[in-house]
């Protein structure tokens, strides 16, 4: 009986083993499938390094996941997997960019620049003939023209230039068909008519011969570029008043009288970024106020909810106090709303004009909450507050639950009073708990960028900047008002990571400083 029992067993354990190899090899299939679309997504751009990176990945996890001398990767490879992908990545990536001039203008690589040059001074050649065009779309969806050029038919995208189409159908200057393409009717035309008078075909694989472009979506002109490249040279010929342009140190063509053309190319800058953020006086003037001001948020941020938090917490922690759930449940409301649609809230709360906390609360006031620079300060500071109060009331009731009594019991038997007990016991220990979790909220509200942007946007806006740059912004703020991607400001990525790196560090040391505090506190304790 036993004997059959221990088959049995060993039967089922191995049905299990089959099971569990099954569902592995179907996961493992489905992650190749995920990292061979990366593959050749990157292949498609060309980003050589993202293909190597994702096929080292691929190989990573198959020898894991099919080995047995590999068993304690199996659980830490995808956890190592999104750490490289999201943060060593990402923190190398900004480092790049802060060394370069990434932004408007240097969005590309030097050959883009060349191709977009050609292409955006292109101008209608003089005397060339109107030729009947139809506008389709290929099975694929890209749209094109169809011209008809002394009886051909020629037929192509932005993409594909001008090649014959034999097969095509023409009812007198018109192509009624094209096989593989679709003729589009003019109501379709007319929706679509800033992509068709936007459209150039090449009208051949030479971007000297010029492209093919209508403005009526009926006749077709050959425009060619006014600028011509010189491979061998490396250089760009304006052919209409001979000015020649060379590539400069800033990764522009510039003629000798110092004129540039508008577009060019990235290249390594080495710390320009780094001496515009602290010697350009359009940016170190607020970068020093924003600075200081990131501090004092960050810190008071901390102080303040910590204090709260602890106050109701040694309150609410009192075995004396009836109903402490249901306070404790009411403390921790404003924890369980979204911080962005809390911060919109108050916002409009604290608006001048309509806002509650002026027309209900104080009697038809007109208190500018958000238009003074030491107002709009303090009702961040009042706004963090609520929403960071709760975080510190859980933290703080934990940590005093988890205190020894026996600590107590022998200060009120050494006849310790209570602010004696609370200073010599309860708040080194509590701060022996919390101290990491103070240092983290520090580096959170460091980076708080979702309060700034949804309370204030940053405003009110310094007088004297010539940047759109304000008295409530921090630093993360300034990166991306810097940045450029709310379209305030020209786009400049390389002086927004350099000042990303700056962060990064500021954060860094001051964590580093503070966990060494951390330790010895807990040595003084112990």
């Amino acid at each position: 009986m036993s004997r059959a029992r221990y088959q049995g067993a060993e039967a089922g354990s191995g049905t299990f083993s089959g099971a569990g190899f099954a569902v592995k090899i179907v996961l493992v299939a489905l992650v190749d499938a995920l990292g061979v679309f990366a593959v050749l997504a990157a292949w498609r751009a060309g980003s050589w390094g993202i293909l190597a990176a994702m096929l080292a990945l691929l190989v990573a996890a198959n020898w894991v996941y099919f080995t047995k001398r590999a068993l304690p990767l199996k659980y830490i490879l995808p956890g190592l997997a999104f750490l490289l992908v999201y943060q060593v990545y990402v923190v190398g990536y900004t480092g790049y960019v802060a060394f370069t001039n990434y932004g408007d203008g240097h969005n590309s690589t030097k050959e883009q620049a060349v191709d977009a040059l050609l292409v955006q001074n292109e101008r209608r050649v003089e005397g060339s003939p109107a030729l009947p065009l139809t506008v389709v779309e290929s099975d694929d969806g890209d749209l094109g023209f169809a011209v008809l050029d002394d009886g051909a038919v020629e037929v192509g995208t932005a993409e594909e230039p001008l090649s014959d189409a034999p097969d095509a159908t023409v009812d007198g200057t018109t192509v009624t068909a094209v096989p593989g393409w679709t003729v589009l009717d003019r109501a379709t035309v007319l929706q679509r008519q800033q992509e068709v008078t936007t459209l150039r075909v090449p009208v051949s694989d030479d971007p000297a011969d010029g492209s093919m472009r209508t403005q009526d979506a009926r006749t077709g002109y050959v425009f060619q570029s006014v600028l011509e490249y010189d491979e061998a040279a490396d250089t760009m010929t304006d052919t209409s008043s001979g000015v020649v342009y060379t590539p400069n140190d800033e990764g522009q063509f510039e003629a000798a009288d110092g004129a540039t053309l508008p577009v060019g190319w990235r290249v390594t800058v080495g710390f320009e970024n780094f001496a515009t953020a602290f010697g350009d006086s359009r940016y170190a003037g607020p970068f020093v106020k924003i600075l200081a001001w990131t501090f004092a948020f960050a810190l008071l941020s901390v102080v303040t909810t910590f204090a709260l938090g602890m106050f109701l917490a040694m309150v609410f922690n009192d075995p004396r106090l009836r109903g402490r759930k249901v306070y404790r449940t009411l403390m921790i409301l404003p924890y369980a709303m979204p911080g962005f649609l809390a911060a919109l809230l108050w916002s409009g709360m604290l608006n001048k004009s309509f806002g509650v906390i002026n027309q209900v609360l104080l009697g038809g006031a007109s208190i500018p909450w958000l238009t003074d620079p030491w107002l709009a300060k303090l009702s961040v500071l009042g706004v963090n507050l609520w929403l960071g109060f709760p975080y510190m009331f859980l933290i703080c009731t934990g940590a005093l639950q988890s205190l020894p009594g026996d600590v107590y019991e022998a200060a009120r038997i050494d006849g310790a009073g209570r602010w004696r007990t609370w200073r010599s016991i309860t708040m080194p220990l509590l701060l022996v708990a919390t101290a990491p979790l103070l240092i983290s909220s520090f580096a959170f509200n460091f980076n708080n960028f979702t309060l700034i942007k949804m309370l204030t946007g940053g405003g009110p806006r310094f007088d004297d900047a010539s940047v759109p740059l304000g008295h409530t912004d921090i630093l993360i703020s300034m990166v991306y008002n810097v940045s450029g991607l709310d379209g305030s400001a020209p786009r400049d990525y390389g002086l927004a990571s350099a000042l990303s790196i700056v962060i990064f560090v500021v954060v860094g040391v001051i964590s580093a400083i503070a966990f060494r505090q951390t330790r010895k506190l807990e040595e003084l304790s112990s």
